[in-house]
């Protein structure tokens, strides 16, 4: 019992290892900045600085990827 217990939790802990490691090395990020506007739709004026305030956000990018063309259906009458 005691060797099923540790080849379980070994094999656990290598899927979980597995998957975290698979999604951190091919992360491409870029931030994104959107001026902040009230409800009026007007922008909104940091007081400190005096320009507009920016709502940022970190995103991923994705890899686009290559697709075969869908074909055209033939005109049947």
């Amino acid at each position: 019992m005691r060797a099923f217990n540790f080849v379980a939790w070994t094999g656990i802990l290598i899927l979980v290892a597995m998957t975290t490691f698979k999604h951190v090395h091919a992360t491409e990020t870029k931030q994104v900045c959107h001026d902040r506007v009230d409800k009026a739709g007007h922008p909104v004026v940091d007081k400190k600085t005096g320009k507009p305030a920016q709502d940022c956000k970190t995103i991923k990018i994705h890899a686009k990827v290559e697709g075969t063309p869908v074909p055209e259906k033939s005109a049947k009458k």
